[in-house]
């Protein structure tokens, strides 16, 4: 007979088996994508940015949101952000060639509650009426 302190080493054994694993596939929507310029150092940047996102949009508002560093000639001085959601194609929320400069998180968050949560008060970082 297997004894009690015996099944639960088994389990535990098998929870920590990498084999098991299975990775979350297709990722759950919506999420954000954070593509960065990785030569300009705009790392920190861009973990503050996904941080501030996370907090303010818990799950399940936000599932996920990924961290892109990008080196090629073609992505220099790029930071852009990303939002995906179901039945749509990703939409752009923010581009910094674009729109002149680094996202205010107030600005970034009214922009993204607009498309997944309209009704969500931001508290101190919302619009004045």
């Amino acid at each position: 007979m297997v004894s009690t302190a015996e099944r639960k080493e088994h389990r535990d054994d098998t929870l920590l088996d990498p084999s098991t694993f299975l990775p979350p596939s297709p990722l759950p929507l919506p999420t954000v994508t954070i593509e960065f310029c990785d030569r300009c150092r705009w790392l920190h940047r861009a973990t503050w940015v996904s941080t501030e996102l996370l907090l303010t949009f818990p799950p399940p508002t936000l599932k996920a949101i990924t961290v892109m560093p990008l080196s090629a000639d073609d992505t220099a001085g790029r930071f852009r952000i990303w939002l995906n959601v179901e039945n749509s194609p990703p939409k752009l929320v923010w581009d910094r060639k674009v729109e002149g400069g680094f996202p205010e998180l107030k600005v970034l968050k009214q922009r993204i509650r607009d498309l997944v949560q309209p009704g969500m008060s931001l508290g101190h970082s919302d619009k004045k009426a």
